[in-house]
């Protein structure tokens, strides 16, 4: 199923226009009283100036002061029911916002700012923890697709709404005054149509007292490493971004040569970058949490940052260009494809980000994990926006600030991927995986998706465990010959996956011991464990007899044993491919069709290496 599908879907699609219409709001009203007190007021610079660095300061301040208390109110109560008080908050903030507009109040629109911040504060542990309860595991990255997608579409349109209508001579604090109640007003129609979303903690205890439960907040965000790591990256993608929105206004106007509507036209190519990338990771990971992306996102953004910077150093030769003219100028092509790549790469870094976070977090403290994230976002804008304060009394313009994020950003992420060396080696994993070999999974949803269970399958090629790695939804120990595990780079990634190594008794009965231990300690633990019983690569296409380890481990541990096959790769690269009648090679297969077929659960008891051997030989057919 494509992930538009759950657009047509209640289960989503109800969540999905009231988060957008959100989205679409928030930025209408900014972008609105922005206007009214920039052209509309008759102000001098230095107020104009005044309200409109106040103004982002108003709208974060919120995510400091209670984002850890909306963490808990999205676990202790009825998510559904909190979505729907908050858009009828949203609804009394605009009717106060039409006074503001209508009356050139700004002090009170400065107030309903804040007051928006508190909306999206309340209502941001909700937008990400409700998906993991409403969406299959397979559809968890499409959701997360749509919802960056639709967030960043609705930012983009009610910036354009907010400041034409607002522009409109006479009447435009009117049309605004409009646009903003009705749009609040179908937030909370959406919202009826949400289905409900139980409590996840219900008997959680409430802290009223917004700084020691920041720091408790701060704490349970903590305290999974790899969980927190991954926090960080989302919070430094915010920075990232930040920095990079800040500087476009002056970049247009200076570097480009360009008038407000090329500001427009390059925000609108990142924001449909962003949206194109975002949705672009469901294909590219298969429909399963691929953290691979990331270091490839992470990668892109500093690739094409630098040459956003290389692109146009310098001032631009002409002044007071309209988008069209931009569009026809020498060079501008070049900057237009860096900033639509750009935020294609921010897609594929930030989205398996949240699915990560989502999946890897207990649901009843998933919600106060967001709320840490938020505040950690919160923390990391404020500091985007002095970095690029700093940089620019330093004298830098905008393409040489555009380079430090660049380079900043490789800092960051090679500190991030060494924390966590899992993002690399899911990296290194999906390239090797997806240039040599294209897969087609059946059965994935026989994957127990809790608990220990044994994975057994046939074995074909030295890249077999990297095509599992690939391709399971669940991270699982592969039990392997200790002589593949210690091979050059793929050690790397075999060890990060925490791969289990194993010799013949012959060879060394130590290593033999300790992976049997290693195996029922996993087991214990509730892990995926995957064996390759026939104990050695196919030497002609069939399957070797099964030997009896799988059995030892059964009757010290009984778990659930989960039979896979692997079709299709006998003569691709890295398999064994001799010829039963002469020893010559046969060609390899690059890029080859390979199915990996997951069967249902079986009991312990019911299973022995015989009967395993004979399920996998079904599930494998005729094909190697």
């Amino acid at each position: 199923m494509s992930q538009f599908a759950l657009l047509g879907r209640r289960r989503f699609a109800p969540f999905f226009w009231t988060q957008a219409l959100g989205a679409f709001n928030d930025s209408a009203f900014r972008n609105a009283m922005v206007m009214l007190a920039a052209f509309q007021m008759g102000l001098s610079d230095h107020d104009v100036g005044l309200y409109t660095n106040l103004a982002p300061a108003l709208f974060i301040l919120p995510f400091f002061l209670f984002s850890a208390t909306a963490g808990q109110l999205a676990e202790k109560f009825e998510k559904t029911r909190i979505i729907r008080f908050v858009k009828v908050f949203e609804i009394a903030a605009m009717v106060l916002a039409a006074y503001g507009f209508i009356g050139h109040h700004l002090s009170l629109l400065l107030a309903v700012l804040f007051m928006m911040g508190m909306h999206s504060t309340v209502f941001g542990p909700i937008k990400y923890a409700i998906l993991p309860q409403t969406l299959d595991s397979t559809e968890l990255v499409g959701g997360n697709g749509l919802v960056e997608m639709g967030t960043q579409m609705a930012i983009l349109i009610g910036m354009v709404a907010g400041n034409a209508l607002m522009l409109i001579a006479g009447i435009g604090p009117h049309f605004s005054a409009a646009l903003t109640i009705g749009i609040a007003v179908a937030g909370y129609l959406t919202s009826r149509f949400i289905p409900p979303a139980p409590a996840t903690a219900p008997n959680l205890t409430f802290n009223w007292n917004p700084f020691t439960e920041t720091v408790r907040v701060l704490h349970i965000t903590h305290e999974d490493r790899t969980v927190f790591n991954a926090v960080l990256g989302i919070s430094w993608f915010w920075f990232f971004g930040t920095v990079l929105v800040a500087q476009l206004p002056l970049y247009t106007r200076i570097n480009l040569g360009g008038d407000g509507s090329v500001n427009t036209l390059v925000l609108t190519l990142f924001s449909i970058g962003t949206g194109v990338g975002a949705l672009m990771c469901e294909k590219m990971s298969g429909k399963r949490v691929e953290i691979g992306l990331v270091p490839l996102g992470a990668f892109g953004l500093t690739a094409f940052g630098i040459d956003l910077f290389l692109a146009r150093p310098g001032a631009a030769a002409v002044r007071g260009l309209d988008w069209l003219a931009f569009l026809h100028a020498a060079g501008s092509w070049r900057i237009v494809l860096d900033l639509i790549l750009i935020g294609v790469f921010a897609g594929f870094y930030v989205v398996p980000l949240f699915a990560f976070v989502q999946s890897r977090t207990p649901r009843d403290r998933l919600s106060r994990v967001i709320a840490g994230n938020n505040i950690l976002n919160a923390l990391l804008i404020v500091m985007a926006s002095v970095f690029g304060l700093g940089l620019d009394m330093l004298g830098l313009g905008a393409p040489q600030i555009f380079l430090m994020a660049a380079i900043l950003n490789v800092i960051v992420a090679a500190y991030i991927f060494t924390l966590v060396p899992e993002f690399l080696m899911r990296f290194i994993t999906w390239i090797l995986v997806n240039t040599l070999y294209r897969i087609r999974v059946d059965g994935m949803q026989n994957l127990p998706e809790e608990g220990s269970a044994l994975l057994v399958c046939n074995h074909v090629s030295f890249m077999d465990p990297l095509i599992l790695m690939a391709n399971l939804r669940r991270p699982a120990r592969f039990v392997m010959y200790y002589k593949i595990f210690h091979i050059p780079i793929l050690h790397f990634v075999f060890k990060t996956a925490k791969a289990i190594p194993i010799a013949g008794k012959k060879e060394d009965p130590a290593v033999l011991h300790k992976a049997f231990e290693d195996v029922d300690a996993a087991l214990a633990r509730g892990e995926l464990v995957c064996i390759f019983p026939e104990g050695g690569l196919t030497k002609d296409g069939n399957i070797a007899p099964f030997r009896p380890g799988v059995e030892k481990i059964l009757a010290r541990r009984p778990v659930r044993v989960v039979p896979m096959a692997l079709r299709g790769l006998w003569g691709s690269v890295w398999s064994r491919r001799d010829s039963m009648l002469r020893r010559a090679r046969l060609p390899r297969r690059f890029r080859a069709r390979v199915e990996l077929v997951v069967d249902a659960p079986r009991p312990a008891e019911q299973v022995d290496a015989a009967a395993l051997q004979d399920r996998v030989q079904v599930l494998r057919g005729d094909m190697a």
